[in-house]
C-alpha cells in the first residue's frame, strides 16, 4: 500500500480515536438527564403504590411519589424539555411479575404500551440498563433505573433516552424493539 495512503488512514484512525463522538456525547445528557428524572420526582416524596388506574386502557397499580400519582401526569416534560430535542422520559409501573408499563412519558400515544428488550432483562435482575436500544421503533441511546419503595422492592422504573445521532461509521443494532 502507498506510504501516503498508509499514513493518511493512520491519521484519520488516530483523530476518530481521540475526538468524542456524538454517542459519547449522548452518554452523557442520558445520565444527566436520569439524574434529573430522579431529582424531580424525589422532591416529591417516597415511591409507592397505591391502588388502581386507567392508563392507555389498562388497569394499572397507581405510582406515587408522596402524595402525587404519576399515572397520566406530565411530571417528565420538564426533564424532556430540559434535556432538549430528541429526548424522551418515561416512568413505568410494575403491573406484573416481569410487566412493567408506562403510566407518565413524553412519548406521544405511548401510554400503556411494556417494557421490553434488555432493559426488562436488566430490571429484572434488579439492575440499571445504559445503552443503545429501540424506542417504540426509533432507535436511541438510554438509561432504565429501578424505581424501589420503601421496602427495597422494585414498583417501577426510570427511563430516559434520546434518538441516536447519525454517526457515519455506525454498525447495525443487534437490539430488539422495546
Amino acid at each position: 500500500m502507498n506510504p501516503i495512503v498508509m499514513s493518511f488512514f493512520a491519521a484519520f484512525l488516530a483523530t476518530a480515536l481521540l475526538i468524542p463522538s456524538a454517542a459519547d456525547a449522548q452518554d452523557a445528557s442520558v445520565a444527566k438527564s436520569m439524574q434529573a428524572l430522579k431529582d424531580q420526582t424525589a422532591e416529591l416524596g417516597a415511591p409507592k403504590i397505591e391502588g388502581k388506574e386507567a392508563v392507555g386502557g389498562k388497569d394499572v397499580p397507581a405510582l406515587y411519589f408522596g402524595s402525587t400519582k404519576m399515572n397520566n401526569n406530565p411530571v417528565v416534560d420538564k426533564v424532556a424539555k430540559e434535556g432538549g430535542e430528541g429526548m424522551a422520559a418515561t416512568l413505568f409501573v410494575k403491573g406484573g411479575a416481569d410487566e412493567y408499563i408506562r403510566v407518565a412519558t413524553t412519548l406521544p400515544r405511548a401510554l400503556g404500551s411494556e417494557l421490553g428488550g434488555p432493559a426488562l432483562d436488566s430490571i429484572n435482575a434488579g439492575k440499571p440498563f445504559y445503552g443503545e436500544a429501540p424506542v417504540m421503533g426509533v432507535p436511541c441511546i438510554t438509561g432504565y433505573e429501578p424505581i424501589k419503595d420503601a421496602s427495597g422492592a422494585i414498583i417501577g422504573v426510570y427511563s430516559v433516552g434520546y434518538k441516536k445521532a447519525f454517526t457515519p461509521l455506525a454498525t447495525k443494532s443487534n437490539s430488539p424493539v422495546l
